[in-house]
């Protein structure tokens, strides 16, 4: 989730929203006076035989971005990074196998941070302030009601990482202390059996599980329960979560010995990183295949199936957001694939001139580039969302 993209799609989004009541049509109009229809209006474009055409065309070629990207990521980690990262080479950018580790701690803390502050904590802060309509757009994943599956993937996703492997579900079913566990290089083992690390690693676990828990306790969907006590709850627990992790790598930094660094990082690419940006390209190609379907024939079965594979090929992202190091940050991968919130004004724009090649940038990555941010605001898991779901359910063919 690109979070200045974020803070200024929310802006735009909610003057809009906010003047569609006492507004003329031409106050709600984005400042490009090329752009002609509303945000009113974008939002609640629906899927009619008029626009069946263009609807499916747009989805394929924004599935078929989401498969490169996937691809891209996947290549650049298994062709050089992996190698670079777990040898911590001049060219990974890490001096030391400690440095690495403590990369993959503060990938943890970010995405605790993020999911706590921004994914829960923005649509909180605006729906308390009195701006529920903000809130309610401020939502990531908020048309397909798959807000919270989000975040406690992204919680899976420091799991996996100081696990050394990859789990499905409640982390706390999970037995750290078992013997197949224990005899594997992760952070939580390692930590284990050094008597300075132990309890730290231990908090962090805890933490873990409580995050994933608050989050599930939210009631779905998380659009509807803003301004819940479980909400709220949850924000705390990513609050302690990421202070847990803060301590426990500081205190990495001054107790792990460079093997036990070496053995984690080795355990972290070839058993986590890997085979999560693998999963990411199976599912990705699948969503590919499922909405080339649909654009070929059109129907109710046809949208669910695509809305299901949407939904699979999500889980591998997000539980790689706590590793969004490397190539995905470099190559713009991140906001290429998870810019939040859309342009819905752009996307209605888009399905209505039908010039897909406005989705793709060249060049090396800018992250400040204007041009670079257009071309992925309209592209993405979250514009494929929008043009799959409504309320929380597939489209239907009308």
């Amino acid at each position: 989730m690109k979070k200045n993209f974020l803070i200024m799609g929310l802006l735009a989004m909610g003057l809009g929203l906010a003047s569609t009541s006492c507004s003329s049509d031409d106050d709600n109009k984005k400042e490009n006076t090329n752009e002609e229809i509303t945000v009113e209006e974008a939002q609640n474009l629906e899927y009619t035989s008029e626009n069946a055409a263009a609807w499916g065309n747009y989805a394929v070629n924004v599935a078929k971005l989401l498969a490169n990207d996937s691809q891209t990521l996947y290549d650049e980690w298994n062709n050089s990074f992996a190698n670079a990262f777990k040898g911590h080479t001049a060219g990974s950018g890490y001096s030391s196998a400690n440095a690495c580790v403590q990369q993959i701690i503060e990938g943890c803390i970010d995405i605790a941070n993020e999911v706590g502050t921004a994914k829960i904590g923005e649509p909180v802060d605006l729906w308390t302030s009195g701006k529920q309509q903000e809130a309610l757009y401020a939502v990531e994943s908020w048309y397909s009601w798959h807000s919270r599956d989000d975040y406690k993937n992204n919680i899976l996703s420091i799991a996996n990482s100081v696990l050394g492997q990859c789990i499905n579900g409640d982390p706390s079913a999970f037995d750290y202390h078992s013997n197949d566990a224990m005899t594997t290089n992760s952070i939580i083992v390692k930590c284990m059996i050094n008597n300075n690390l132990r309890q730290p690693s231990v908090v962090v676990w805890q933490n873990i599980c409580k995050a994933w828990t608050a989050i599930d306790n939210i009631p779905q969907p998380f659009r509807n329960n803003i301004g819940s006590s479980e909400a709220a709850a949850a924000m705390e627990a990513c609050a302690e979560l990421t202070a847990s992790l803060e301590t426990l790598n500081a205190a990495i930094a001054e107790n792990m010995s460079e093997e036990d660094a070496q053995a984690i990082v080795t355990q972290f690419v070839d058993n986590v990183a890997m085979p999560t940006y693998k999963s990411l390209v199976e599912k990705n190609n699948a969503l590919r295949t499922a909405v080339q379907r649909f654009q070929q024939n059109p129907s109710n079965n046809t949208f669910t199936a695509a809305c299901e594979a949407w939904m699979a090929a999500r889980q591998p992202w997000e539980t790689s957001e706590a590793f969004l190091f490397g190539p995905v940050s470099e190559l713009g991968l991140d906001p290429n694939m998870d810019s939040w919130p859309l342009d819905a004004v752009g996307i209605a724009n888009l399905l209505k001139s039908q010039k897909w090649s406005e989705m793709e940038w060249t060049g090396e990555y800018n992250e400040d580039s204007e041009a670079i941010e257009a071309a992925q605001s309209v592209r993405g898991f979250h514009t494929l969302e929008y043009l799959l779901f409504k309320d929380g359910q597939p489209r239907t063919v009308r």
